[in-house]
């Protein structure tokens, strides 16, 4: 069998594999000249007005992470801010984490989580709410529907799944060798973070 075929057939099945919006979200790469080109200079002239609904915080491996990623994150519990000076930054330090984590995660292709996994994770989300109706609120606020919740969470699980098959053998010291990992992605991966802090 001819190596390089199958190597590109490998690597079709894994795309193919991904959530049609991941596979959405991936920048051109036109667009993401002018996201990193063009919209830092918008943003420091503060053309950008204050009824934009979303704007691009971050581009990681060719996948965008928005303002309204971070609200949903935030507001929804699935990346508490914690009492951070700026909550934006500490969730979307987070987010990009998890890109990276979730890139990582594409290549190996630890097991799919069941639909019960996945529901159970959902009503966990459900269950921070004091009513449907505030938890409707907050899908609302952030721009996302249910559907796109449950793919996050079913990300997340295949996140989880995969650190546990990885740090197995090594409970006692597992939170500092994940941060460890992580931080060699983060040296070594294609990040654009185009955040500017309040000051």
């Amino acid at each position: 069998m001819d190596t390089t075929a199958h190597r590109e057939d490998t690597k079709s099945t894994r795309i193919a594999k991904r959530s049609p919006s991941r596979q959405r979200r991936r920048v051109p790469y036109v667009l993401r000249a002018f996201l990193l080109g063009v919209c830092p200079v918008l943003l420091l002239a503060g053309v950008v007005s204050a009824e934009t609904i979303d704007r691009v915080l971050a581009v990681v491996a060719g996948q965008l992470i928005t303002l309204s990623d971070v609200t949903a994150a935030r507001d929804l519990g699935l990346q508490p801010a914690e009492g951070a000076p700026d909550p934006i930054r500490a969730v979307l330090d987070k987010l990009i984490d998890r890109e990276l984590m979730l890139a990582e995660v594409d290549r190996y292709a630890p097991p799919e989580p069941s639909a019960g996994a996945v529901d159970r994770e959902l009503l966990r989300v459900h269950e921070r709410f004091v009513s449907q109706a505030a938890f409707d609120a907050a899908l609302a606020q952030s721009g996302i529907d249910e559907q796109h919740l449950r793919e996050t969470l079913r990300e997340d699980l295949r996140i989880q799944a995969y650190l546990d098959r990885r740090f197995a053998s090594v409970v006692d010291r597992r939170q500092a060798l994940v941060q460890e990992w992580v931080t060699g992605l983060r040296r070594r991966g294609d990040v654009s973070d185009l955040y500017l802090s309040a000051r």
